[in-house]
């Protein structure tokens, strides 16, 4: 029988190694992460064993990993010699695999300098799970910036200028005041005339940041605004409080769904007392199918590691059923979405897509639906999550996979 023979030759050198369990037994999850991001920084690498106890994380044995795993109360076991060839044999024989993480992946958030932190999911979990990122905005999307990072977030974007479509609830708030000033001074700064033209352009180049070879995460809102914005191209798709101009009289049938990433045959809905900007969303937001919380779950794919090991990596979980969430953009209607496109969690009693992921050029993207893991219906001014009572999260925890996928050693995909 093959098991991984240069494996067991690594292990008789180097001896005792470090398990990191990430199925129930781990105290938390989140943090375990974050010594994840901390080994790979101190340049040393990770053997990720998909399927294994939830995708627990495997180290050669360091004092500063289990120094760093008691202060943060991350769970760890030593594992001896025989302890690893039962693992290694467990994962050949089993739908499992093993993911050398590499490097350290550099991490970047997309987001207005007056951002608040607590208003992205992908913020807090970075924070509490204590990996590094650093923010840009459209300025620095423009210098070429983007070039510099491994990883890209976008989270509550509007890439189609309407300011989030806000304007029928908000549109006399100072902080929408304030906001709409703010993108309209940009798209001046950068030589273009509207805010829409501006988005479209910001677009367009982190569409090409990818094409490179760039790995895209985007939620919420800023998943179904960047393909629409796409599709949009250089026609006018926003009403006339937003700039002046009125809406291209034929927007609709000339979107260009060839130049979107996940979505296709959807129809806009450019009406600015409507809070929603397509029936790509699902259930819609301004007519939402409330379930509420405590009825509203989706359900994780489970893929074949040895073959599809993208997918594996992106689903690792200690639990396959997972709690719904809502935002402005819920979900994904499965109509409006690419024949392609790898469905990685749905809802399975509805036409619903939580988490989906595609490749576009040498890199990829993955979108995820909905505002906060663990807050189920998020309103503009409501507190900070408290991820210290949420350590667990499997919903968080889809996010911190992907911060992982960049450090990841590429196989050739078997299907």
């Amino acid at each position: 029988m093959k098991l991984f023979p240069y494996l067991f030759i690594f292990t008789l050198i180097l001896g005792q190694k470090i398990l990191i369990p990430m199925d129930q037994s781990q105290n938390d999850h989140l943090k375990a992460y974050g010594i994840a991001y901390l080994t790979l920084k101190n340049n040393v690498n990770i053997e990720w064993l998909l399927n294994y106890h939830g995708g627990s994380f495997l180290i050669d044995s360091h004092q500063f990993v289990e120094t760093e795993c008691r202060i943060r109360g991350v769970t760890f076991n030593k594992i001896n010699s025989n302890d690893l060839l039962n693992i290694y044999s467990t994962i050949e024989q089993s739908n499992m695999d093993i993911m050398l993480l590499e490097k350290k992946p550099k991490i970047a958030i997309y987001t207005p300098p007056n951002k608040q932190p607590w208003d992205d999911a992908v913020t807090l979990a970075l924070t509490y799970a204590e990996v590094d990122y650093e923010t840009l905005w459209d300025y620095e999307v423009k210098l070429g910036k983007l070039e510099d990072y491994d990883w890209l977030h976008l989270h509550h974007e509007d890439f189609t200028g309407q300011h989030g479509k806000f304007y029928r609830s908000h549109r006399n708030s100072k902080w929408y005041k304030d906001q709409k000033k703010q993108f309209e001074d940009m798209a001046i700064k950068l030589g273009y005339s509207s805010v829409h033209e501006h988005k479209k352009g910001i677009a367009k180049t982190i569409k090409n940041y990818v094409k490179n070879g760039g790995f895209l995460f985007a939620m919420c809102s800023a998943t179904d605004s960047y393909d629409i914005a796409l599709a949009m191209n250089n026609l006018d798709g926003v009403h006339a409080v937003y700039d002046g101009t009125p809406v291209h009289p034929e927007i609709q049938s000339q979107l260009d769904y060839s130049q979107c990433f996940a979505f296709e045959n959807f129809k806009i809905i450019p009406d600015p007392m409507i809070y929603e900007f397509s029936d790509i969303d699902f259930p819609p937001s301004h007519n939402p199918i409330t379930k509420g919380a405590k009825a509203d779950y989706f359900t994780l794919f489970e893929f074949s590691a040895k073959y599809d090991p993208v997918p594996t990596m992106l689903t690792q979980n200690h639990v396959p059923i997972i709690k719904g969430f809502m935002g402005q953009t819920t979900g994904f209607d499965k109509d409006r979405i690419k024949k392609h496109i790898v469905i990685m969690g749905e809802d399975p009693s509805s036409d619903q897509v939580k988490y989906l992921h595609g490749n576009f050029g040498k890199g990829t993207f993955t979108f995820y639906g909905g505002h906060d893991p663990e807050d189920y219906q998020h309103f503009v001014g409501d507190p900070p999550t408290d991820l210290t009572l949420h350590r667990n999260s499997p919903g968080y925890r889809l996010i911190l996979n992907n911060i992982l996928f960049p450090a990841a050693r590429k196989k050739e995909r078997k299907t």
